[in-house]
């Protein structure tokens, strides 16, 4: 599976587009704000900041997302610098993988600047938008240009599956209970490969004394149990495999998918940051987000949302791509209706959440 030709949130602004089924990963980084915006006003007030800051979103997606994290940054750092006598240019770098939808994030600009510049004031600089295809696993900028680097929800995915997971792995499209000890070690390693090639390229992207702060979805212990590699997926593949049992889906495609993605726990990732050499970790948090949150955000409300309709169709979302073109478009539909109710069911039995371990770094 060449995922970087293939991988892509849903496109568009539709009713299955992952700009319309992304509030988990907003919640993320709402969550996650007070380690990002410490590390803004920390670089602020540490460097000699020039007239141009440089701004790259690594994973930026589709959605309304990035742009609500580049307003964030934006408004902290004009804020920090209110006296500033002269206006900061800023220069906002947009990345994901080419077949990443960059339109619906265009298309969007002109609004977003206009009321940018309604809060801020008249005296708000100029800010540069540039689109930047390609896999944050390589080089993506010159050598000591970027200020601050911001990525969330993207850095659990992988480059490519590990090799030989269809054989090791049969039955299962990810990490489960009943995957052999050399499949976990599989991901991991290749994980360990993925990451550290990326924190050497940011290590020569970014300058010194620059800020990223990263937030990926993880799991909590170095030695969990088997659901919490990822549940959400183990529900997936509960879902196709019943669809196995039935005739609908042949054996031998379950046997042969799996999901490029590995969720590390807090150690896994500080090992690799250590080991790289070229950051120095400031924070390292851990935070859960309940799956029935889409409750909690109408809190007072009065109005009722099923959760797991949304968690369902969140994933659908990120995960469409992949199993298109592995299975056929046909059964995709019939997989998400039978993976809901599999997902109410498991709701309505415990709490799960999500784990997000953001790591905020500074380039030595």
């Amino acid at each position: 599976m060449e995922v970087s030709k293939i991988l892509h949130m849903n496109s568009g602004v539709g009713e299955k587009s992952y700009a319309k089924n992304s509030l988990l990963q907003r919640k993320a980084i709402s969550i996650a704000w007070p380690i990002i915006k410490e590390a803004i006003e920390d670089l602020c007030s540490t460097l000699n900041i020039p007239t141009t800051l440089t701004i790259a979103d690594l994973g930026c997606s589709s959605g309304p997302n990035t742009l609500m994290i580049v307003s964030k940054l934006i408004k902290q750092i004009e804020l920090f610098h209110k006296d500033h006598n002269k206006p900061f240019q800023y220069q906002i770098f947009l990345n994901d993988l080419p077949t990443n939808d960059f339109n619906v994030i265009f298309r969007s600009l002109s609004n977003f600047l206009g009321d940018l510049k309604t809060e801020i004031g008249a005296d708000f600089g100029d800010c540069f938008f540039n689109g930047v295809p390609g896999s944050f696993y390589g080089r993506l900028f010159p050598k000591n240009t970027l200020h601050f680097v911001h990525s969330s929800y993207s850095l659990q995915w992988l480059s490519q599956v590990p090799k030989r997971m269809e054989i090791m792995n049969k039955g299962n499209i990810f990490i489960d209970s009943t995957s052999p000890k050399d499949v976990i070690e599989g991901y991991y390693r290749q994980f360990q490969k993925d990451f550290s090639l990326f924190l050497k390229c940011r290590g020569e992207e970014v300058i010194a004394g620059g800020r990223m702060v990263l937030t990926i979805l993880g799991r909590r212990d170095e030695y969990p149990s088997n659901n919490d590699y990822c549940h959400a997926f183990t529900l997936l593949n509960m879902a196709l495999n019943n669809m196995v049992d039935e005739g609908i889906v042949e054996e031998e495609k379950v046997h042969r998918f799996n999901i490029p993605n590995f969720m590390p726990c807090p150690e896994e990732v500080r090992a690799e940051v250590l080991e790289e050499g070229s950051f120095i970790i400031n924070e390292l948090g851990v935070s859960r987000i309940d799956w029935d949150f889409y409750n909690t955000e109408f809190d007072g409300s009065n109005v009722y949302v099923d959760s797991s309709y949304n968690i369902a169709k969140c994933i659908r979302s990120v995960t469409e791509s992949l199993m298109i073109p592995h299975f056929g478009e046909a059964i995709v539909e019939e997989v998400f209706q039978r993976y809901r109710k599999i997902v109410r069911n498991e709701m309505s039995k415990k709490k799960i959440e999500f784990t997000n371990l953001t790591i905020s770094l500074t380039k030595i």
